[in-house]
């Protein structure tokens, strides 16, 4: 027979399965307002419904709720319910709507990244000061500490964005934050399939320590070669749409999460 798993595993794959469940609903719902299956003014079902409908708790629903609002997607009514906004309004429209109707690959946001990232480290290593330090070795320390894949996936953006603060140029982290969204998409494959997983863990080290040695060309080789990593190694789902192929990665970690190997 074999061991049961421990309850730090257990308590990992619990997280995983949520973070992963709050991402299905909030994809699914997101899917239904922008196509007008759900539309504008319109009501959607109470976090009790929700719950049952995607067969996960409240608390899940609450979270995935809370992001459609973040997004200007939804408006929360307390004591009423939370309603579809208008999304002709230019407050609802902006770089998240444009990515879902552009459908970009895998290896298009590769090709966005390698100049953008590139220069932003570059100027990085120039100009990090001490908080931008600190806030790039609490993303990394994150990320090595994490045990679930959502929060992995959280840290690895949160790093790449702190690089982009110490750029000191506010132009370069607007364009990394109009494209945050498709990076944690990517991340979540990157952060849960061992074959891209496992090649990449000194990645982040190397860039952290070329920064702080104020390396710029040394900075700069690592991060270009962290970001081609992703050509060498997502085979087929490199010319799939990054929403497709995460969508798919969602659905196999939530049913590998039913039938965790302990």
């Amino acid at each position: 027979m074999p061991p049961a798993p421990s309850s730090q595993s257990s308590r990992a794959v619990t997280s995983t399965r949520s973070g992963l469940l709050t991402e299905r609903i909030a994809r699914q719902l997101e899917h239904d307002i922008r196509s007008g299956a759900i539309a504008v003014g319109a009501k959607l079902p109470s976090e009790r419904e929700l719950a049952a409908t995607f067969g996960s708790s409240r608390n899940v629903v609450r979270e995935a709720l809370q992001r459609l609002e973040a997004q200007r997607l939804i408006e929360v009514a307390p004591g009423r319910g939370s309603f579809v906004r208008d999304q002709s309004s230019g407050q609802a429209r902006g770089y998240d709507a444009l990515y879902r109707t552009g459908r970009p690959t895998v290896r298009q946001l590769i090709e966005a990244r390698l100049p953008l990232e590139v220069e932003t480290v570059r100027l990085a290593t120039l100009r990090a000061g001490e908080g931008d330090i600190a806030a790039m070795r609490a993303a990394q320390d994150t990320l090595e500490s994490a045990t679930d894949v959502v929060t992995k996936a959280r840290a690895d953006v949160a790093f790449h964005d702190a690089i982009a603060v110490a750029s000191g140029n506010p132009v370069l982290r607007i364009m990394l934050s109009s494209i945050s969204g498709m990076m944690f998409e990517m991340m979540l494959r990157s952060n849960s399939d061992p074959s891209i997983e496992e090649p990449g863990v000194p990645h982040h080290p190397e860039i952290f320590e070329a920064i702080v040695a104020r390396d710029e060309e040394l900075a700069c080789a690592h991060m270009r070669e962290h970001l081609l990593l992703g050509t060498r190694t997502y085979g087929v789902d490199l010319d799939l749409q990054v929403d497709v192929m995460a969508r798919r990665h969602i659905e196999l970690l939530l049913a590998e999460s039913e039938h965790p190997t302990g």
